[in-house]
């Protein structure tokens, strides 16, 4: 009986996790790829692909310094297979979100039991950062797959000593610094160097076979450094973050990562320690509570055995945590998704108190409290939902009202079937999370991006049939999402004489003078919004005017 149920328990968790899996995809087919970074790398693998430069990277022809190239090329590989559209570029960043998952589970399978393992694969794929990071995507996506796969790997082989365990582990290692730098490196030593130092295993510390490893690395990066050594090393006249002589090999194994540490880097954004915590706050809903505790109980634990563990337990994920947080918290400069990099150890770490909590009939005044507070929660979060889903943009409301009441149906039906497998505070964090990302990846993202200048000009090249030779961007840069969609690197000017009659001109209200519109014909009007930065004046109708900005296609007379 007790395995027929841990039988219908797995299969609980991996129907969830398939849920997860279904509102990713459905995520990258309903909504266009936002701005900045994420259509900035697409639209560099689309450049990358037609001008077939892999080794030496180009972003709107200008020479390209920040983000290894691993995603570009992978990215560039499936717009060679699937075309050039927002789809092919997320389906490698997909996959490898699902590896993250299933390295996470086979990870945690090492040390603890199979549901434990289920659980916390299940806590990664629910958590709100996988549900943003799989369509408006950033290189953290594949790095915390390439980090955690190399860790589940590196501890397979501690414990078979299978070479080929070794290889994927290093070369999982290299992937990762090819995706962003030297932090996948570091991960791990922070992961298992206390993992080692607990367990008074020093001779692991010193094994002959990490010169292999390191080598598999060295050999790895060749490509990468090769393009870097050409595109800037052999070339120090050029002019990168407003000065000459920047060695590109010295850029993306020291400045771009320990140079925000040491002060080197020029950018300096969010330097406060807990920048990343408060992130992480909305960033591991609906599981926050859970990791917040488990950490606490991590410590206690810990402190209790006076840091001695038994030889099968595992010190890895918690200071893995604890140490790369610290490395980026004191960094000069964060953004949210720089945390991503540990989730798969916050799932670890969440699901141990979860299933505690499932498995064992104490505490349940604390049980009871904290179904209170995730009530309260996940109320609010639906109250959003459904804010954003009423006031902002007039949606197909008895749409939204089916799809929620087959979600509901759908949950009720999985509760009365599994009974008390697990409880329904588990079922309300699922429901919450899933119906949330589904409505806004169907629904609200969708209407938002309409706002995002590049795509309703393409849409109005598009539909008019606009040769897109004769249109012409008059002082607005970095409008990448124009370039990807429309599949043509548009040229700016700086001065509208150039121009040959019938030309078109996309210019920003601010910019219009009474002696141009003399010389041009008010084509069309487009409404904009950078919708990475949402306010409450746009998300309200009635001030949403105040909050866009303008631009005007013109043709030369």
């Amino acid at each position: 009986m007790l395995f027929y149920k841990t039988n219908k328990l797995e299969q609980l968790y991996l129907f969830y996790i398939i849920l997860c899996i279904v509102v990713y995809i459905l995520g990258s087919i309903t909504v266009p790829l936002m701005e900045i970074d994420s259509v900035q790398y697409a639209n560099i693998s689309r450049e990358m692909l037609l001008n077939k430069s892999f080794l030496q990277i180009f972003d709107q022809g200008k020479d390209y310094l920040d983000k290894p190239p691993l995603l570009f090329w992978v990215s560039a590989l499936s717009m060679y297979i699937f075309g050039i559209n927002d789809i092919a570029f997320r389906i490698p960043s997909i996959l490898m979100a699902v590896l993250a998952i299933y390295s996470t589970y086979k990870f945690t399978l090492l040390y603890y039991t199979k549901e434990i393992a289920l659980l916390a694969a299940l806590v990664l794929a629910s958590s709100q950062a996988m549900f943003l990071i799989t369509h408006d995507l950033r290189t953290d996506t594949m790095l915390m797959a390439w980090v955690i796969l190399g860790i589940w790997q590196f501890s397979s082989w501690l414990f078979t000593k299978k070479w080929i365990s070794f290889i994927i582990a290093f070369a999982a290692i290299a992937f990762g610094m090819m995706t962003k730098g030297p932090i996948a490196l570091m991960v791990p030593i922070f992961s298992f160097a206390p993992h080692f130092l607990i367990h008074r295993n020093f001779k692991l510390f010193f094994k002959w076979e990490y010169l292999i490893g390191m080598l598999i690395i060295l050999i790895l990066l060749i490509p990468m450094d090769i393009g870097l050594y050409q595109q800037f090393d052999l070339h120090p006249e050029k002019v990168m973050y407003e000065k000459t002589g920047t060695s590109g090999l010295r850029f993306f194994y020291w400045t771009q990562s320990f140079g925000r540490i040491t002060g080197e880097s020029v950018w300096h954004e969010n330097d406060y320690f807990f920048f990343l915590f408060e992130n992480l706050l909305w960033g591991f809903l609906p599981w926050i509570l859970f990791f917040i505790i488990g950490l606490l109980l991590e410590f206690y634990t810990i402190l209790k055995n006076k840091f001695r563990l038994q030889s099968h337990e595992e010190w890895i994920s918690t200071p893995g945590f604890l140490i790369t947080y610290t490395a980026l918290g004191i960094s000069n400069y964060q953004l949210p998704h720089y945390i991503y990099i540990v989730l798969p150890f916050a799932s670890i770490i969440a699901a141990k108190y979860i299933y505690s909590l499932i498995t064992i009939n104490e505490n349940m005044q604390l049980k009871n409290t904290l179904s209170i507070i995730n009530g309260i929660l996940f109320s609010l979060v639906l109250f959003i939902l459904i804010v954003l889903l009423v006031i902002p943009f007039n949606l197909n409301y008895y749409l939204i009202i089916t799809t929620v009441l087959i979600f509901i149906i759908i949950f009720r039906y999985s509760i009365y079937k599994q009974k008390q497998l697990i409880p329904n505070t588990i079922h309300f964090a699922l429901f919450t999370i899933l119906i949330t990302n589904l409505l806004l990846n169907v629904f609200f993202y969708p209407k938002l991006l309409e706002y995002q200048l590049g795509n309703s000009v393409t849409k109005y090249i598009n539909t008019k049939k606009i040769d897109k030779n004769n249109f012409y961007l008059y002082k607005i840069y970095g409008e990448r999402s124009l370039d990807f969609y429309s599949n043509y690197s548009f040229q700016i000017i700086e001065d509208e004489k150039a121009l040959k009659p019938a030309d078109y001109l996309l210019i920003s209200n601010k910019l219009i003078t009474k002696d141009l519109l003399t010389k041009f014909n008010t084509i069309e009007t487009i409404a904009a919004f950078h919708v990475s930065t949402l306010n409450a004046n746009f998300l309200n109708p009635k001030t949403r005017n105040s909050a866009l900005d303008y631009y005007y296609i013109l043709q030369k007379k």
